[in-house]
C-alpha cells in the first residue's frame, strides 16, 4: 500500500519516467487540444478541419482529435512534426510574454511548424514580423511553460 501511495505521489509530482517530456498544452476544459481541430489537416489539407471523437490520440497529457485514421496515425508517428508550437497557445501572445487562447481558424505554417493565434486580426499583427515574433516566442516559452 505504501509503495502504491509513493508511486502515485511521484506520478502526481511528475517524477516518473516519461513525465519529464510532457509540456503544457492549451486544451479545452475536457482536455482536448486545438478545440478539437485536426493538427495534421493544417499540413495535409492546408486548412483547419474539425476532428472526430472517432479518431483520437493522447499526447502531452491531452486528447487530440483527427479527421481520419490516417491523420491520427501520422500524428502518432511524429507528434513533434504536427503539434502546434508553444503548446498551442497564441504565438503572438507568447512572443509578448504571456499566454492566450486561440482561434483554430487563425493559423500559419512557417518553416514546417504550425503556429496558432488568438484571432485573424492578431494573426495579421503576428505575420508582420514572423521571424522576429517566433524568436521572441522561443525565448519566452520556457519561462511561460514553467508557469502553467
Amino acid at each position: 500500500l505504501l509503495a502504491g501511495l509513493a508511486g502515485a505521489a511521484a506520478a502526481a509530482a511528475g517524477l516518473l519516467p516519461g513525465r519529464a517530456e510532457a509540456r503544457p498544452v492549451n486544451a479545452t476544459p475536457a482536455g482536448v487540444a486545438i478545440e478539437g481541430f485536426d493538427p495534421v489537416a493544417y499540413f495535409k489539407e492546408g486548412k483547419p478541419v474539425k476532428g472526430s471523437e472517432a479518431f483520437t490520440a493522447e499526447h502531452d497529457g491531452v486528447t487530440w482529435h483527427f479527421a481520419s485514421a490516417a491523420n491520427r496515425d501520422a500524428f502518432k508517428e511524429a507528434p513533434e512534426k504536427y503539434a502546434p508550437q508553444f503548446g498551442g497557445y497564441c504565438a503572438y501572445a507568447v512572443s509578448r510574454g504571456y499566454t492566450a487562447k486561440i482561434d483554430p481558424q487563425a493559423w500559419s505554417i512557417v518553416a514546417g511548424k504550425l503556429y496558432l493565434n488568438y484571432s485573424l486580426g492578431v494573426r495579421e499583427r503576428w505575420a508582420q514580423d514572423k521571424a522576429g515574433n517566433i524568436a521572441k516566442g522561443e525565448a519566452n516559452w520556457p519561462r511561460l511553460k514553467k508557469a502553467l
